[in-house]
């Protein structure tokens, strides 16, 4: 399906935001995650379904100074 992953089209084939993480790369990586402008935190990753269309955020925390 055809999503929107930090402002670039994408295809992917993951059904939920975990299972995207996992395609992305992100599996083991500790990020932050928005599906459609809201918050999605880590325990609900599993249960939250991923539609065509949909606008996805991962940030990741950067150290600087």
């Amino acid at each position: 399906m055809k999503i929107v992953v930090n402002g670039e089209a994408a295809e992917i084939r993951a059904a939920t935001l975990s299972e995207l993480l996992g395609e992305l790369g992100y599996a083991e990586a500790i990020v932050a995650t928005a599906l459609n402008g809201a918050m999605v935190r880590k325990a609900k990753r599993n249960d939250t379904p991923i539609a065509e269309g949909d606008r996805v955020e991962i940030l990741a925390p950067m150290q600087g100074g």
